[in-house]
């Protein structure tokens, strides 16, 4: 990654993709919980292997506590069969209406940006 070191100057190049990610989590979190419910390790796996987000572990449990408190998701910890409880969590109705209308939202956005980005990345427009 280029940084400001290389140029001398204030380059941020690394900051705006690192905001990025941080601004798609929520989002990210209620759509990897969208089939199913998962305990907070199958939360960072879906997330790492479906939108190659890696995140730590003390990021995503204050995001799920968050979430938890607004009404958008419920948990319940279960006892696995080998090793320690589990905290599962899964989508409230609350939760899948934020979920689709951050997806909509999402889908707009990028779909609007991307237009905007092709002449840069050398595709012709029609």
């Amino acid at each position: 990654m280029y940084s400001a070191e290389h140029n001398g100057n204030s380059d941020r190049s690394g900051h705006w993709e690192a905001q990025l990610r941080k601004g798609c989590l929520e989002m990210a979190i209620l759509a990897s919980l969208w089939h199913s419910r998962l305990y907070g390790l199958e939360v960072l796996r879906a997330l790492s292997e479906k939108s190659q987000l890696e995140i730590a572990e003390g990021t995503l449990y204050p995001i799920l506590s968050r979430l938890k408190a607004e009404g958008l998701l419920q948990s319940e910890w279960v006892e696995a069969e080998a090793g320690h409880p589990r905290k599962y969590y899964w989508l409230t109705p609350a939760g899948r209406r934020r979920a689709r209308e951050m997806a909509v939202a999402w889908s707009e956005f990028s779909t609007n940006l991307s237009a905007l980005m092709l002449p840069i990345l050398g595709v012709k427009q029609r």
